[in-house]
């Protein structure tokens, strides 16, 4: 049964109405879209359902492609003299490797396993989740959240700790999800006709870390902009290649694998068509004011 009121949306401030599911909520203002689901992160249950090697296969290809470009970007924004760059959410330590070419670079990961797997490849990884595994007085030049910030139940304490733990004209970059992509949109019309997996899987329903947040970059400037930060520069990121994508498909739901091949055929057809439109993935860079 869906829920009948919504708390107020964290952008506009409106009501939101719920959604597509009794987890699923957006606001009719500003397209602001939220999700209750919980994060289970650390726990085995949760682990279970995904299939670690699969993942890393179907993602690093093209985690790397965009993430040699985010950190081009994060050094031709970054103020004169920027040095230090924190990763939140580091995972595996991609986005580390790209960006130390330019920066001393440190990541804070809250998967303990996915942690000790990147300081085991030599990257400066810490344990626990931001800002609290930092430690007092630390400040950066760049903070960056890959595929982060969408995950954070309590997105405005973590934007006002951005803005402590910045030095004066800091850079904070935003590469997340966008629902204005071809293919978020389209799961959202599946799902009113019946088909509901694409929708689940997007958010993440399930996994141990679900998206409880889904922007734009129009919402999603605005909601900064509150604490304190000027948009600088935004772009699209290519959000699928065929390359990796089968793996992507099974490293979830390990026997729950109805249907997957049908899923990847669909998928391999509308990749050509899903450039025609807004891509899944928005970055958006902020400065600190």
């Amino acid at each position: 049964m869906l829920r009948t009121s919504e708390p107020a949306c964290i952008v506009c401030g409106g009501q939101k109405r719920p959604g597509l599911s009794s987890w699923h909520a957006s606001c009719p203002a500003c397209a602001y879209e939220s999700a209750s689901l919980a994060p289970t992160i650390n726990a085995h249950c949760a682990h279970a359902q995904l299939n670690e090697r699969d993942r890393e296969a179907g993602l690093k290809a093209l985690r790397a492609q965009n993430f040699a470009a985010i950190a081009a970007l994060a050094a031709r924004h970054a103020a004169p003299g920027a040095t230090l760059l924190l990763d939140v959410g580091c995972a595996h330590g991609w986005f580390l490797e790209a960006a130390r070419a330019r920066f001393t670079v440190l990541g804070v990961e809250p998967d303990t396993a996915i942690a000790r797997r990147a300081r085991a490849q030599g990257l400066p990884v810490r344990d626990g989740y931001f800002p609290d595994a930092l430690q007092a007085g630390e400040r950066f030049d760049v903070i960056v959240f890959n595929d982060v910030i969408e995950h954070i139940p309590d997105i405005d304490a973590a934007l006002s700790a951005c803005q402590s733990r910045l030095r004066d004209g800091g850079l904070l970059i935003l590469n997340l999800p966008s629902s204005k992509g071809f293919f978020f949109r389209l799961s959202k019309l599946l799902a009113r006709l019946g088909w509901r997996g694409p929708f689940e899987r997007l958010w993440q329903k399930g996994l141990p870390s679900p998206h409880v947040h889904y922007f734009h970059a129009k919402n999603l400037s605005a909601l900064v902009g509150r604490h304190g930060f000027t948009p600088v520069h935004q772009a699209e990121l290519a959000s699928l290649r065929a390359g990796g994508l089968l793996q992507r498909l099974r490293c979830v739901g390990q026997g729950r694998r109805r249907g997957l091949y049908l899923q990847y055929a669909l998928i391999l057809c509308t990749i050509p068509v899903s450039r025609l439109f807004p891509s899944d993935i928005v970055v958006c860079l902020f400065r600190k004011k």
